[in-house]
């Protein structure tokens, strides 16, 4: 389980998120609805995620069979080609299983920020592109653990908010630096040049909800700050307060 230092309190929610009465339901529900929201827009990335391990695995199962049946395979050959699927299979299995971990976090939830952001970054740069925008990541201090959950959702909706509210193409600059008690996330959209655009800019699905987005920075404890073409994240950092449960082998 993960403590939160200097969590953010219901309390200090924006008033866009529910108004300043807004009840412990009311957020929880906002920031459920925010998250089914991100995981839906996620989702052509996530399956391909799961997908390529898997198309890998077939294609030399499929060769591999189609040389059995020429008798074409040696037994020192086939036991090598075993250990290769073996492996691939052991990596799909696991490529699969941090998938699941969108779904439902795993009990030790804190990564480095810096590798928080660049699963975040991976996952979405192929998708963002064919809509025109570039991410570009700015060196900077990311040595500091914080909520994996919150990395993913809140910097995934930070990149889908800015790259819907754009006029046209451009780059996605995302950098990160530490404090004494936060992690800093800044992403910014910058425009391109008239005509240096090499892809259509595509507006995209439905927006997502920032109220929503909001409710859910909450309950993380993150500070979400928006400003025009830009979003900063302010995440505190994520400590062990319990013993992890071992797995039976």
């Amino acid at each position: 389980m993960l403590a939160l230092e200097d969590p953010v309190t219901p309390n200090s929610v924006p008033p866009a998120a529910g108004g300043p009465d807004a009840s412990p339901q009311r957020l929880r529900s906002l920031a459920r609805a925010a998250q089914h929201d991100i995981l839906r827009r996620l989702t052509p990335p996530l399956r391909h995620d799961m997908v390529v391990p898997l198309q890998s695995l077939g294609m030399m199962a499929e060769a591999l069979g189609a040389r059995m049946d020429r008798g074409a395979v040696a037994p020192d050959d086939l036991q090598a080609a075993v250990s290769r699927l073996n492996r691939l299979s052991r990596q799909a299995v696991a490529r699969c299983l941090e998938v699941c971990t969108w779904m439902q976090a795993d009990e030790d939830d804190s990564v480095e920020l810096r590798e928080g952001v660049s699963e975040v970054l991976r996952l979405l740069s192929t998708s963002l592109n064919f809509r025109g925008f570039d991410l570009r990541t700015e060196p900077g201090d990311g040595d500091f653990e914080v909520s994996r959950s919150a990395v993913r959702f809140l910097l995934s909706a930070a990149l889908l908010t800015l790259a819907d509210a754009a006029p046209g193409p451009g780059e996605l600059v995302v950098r990160t630096e530490r404090s004494s008690s936060h992690g800093v996330v800044a992403v910014e959209y910058q425009p391109r040049p008239d005509g240096s655009s090499t892809q259509p800019h595509e507006p995209g699905d439905c927006p997502l909800a920032w109220p929503e987005v909001q409710a859910l920075a909450v309950q993380h404890g993150v500070e979400l700050l928006r400003n025009g073409p830009a979003i900063m994240l302010r995440l505190p950092r994520a400590v062990v307060t319990s013993p992890l449960k071992m797995v039976p082998v």
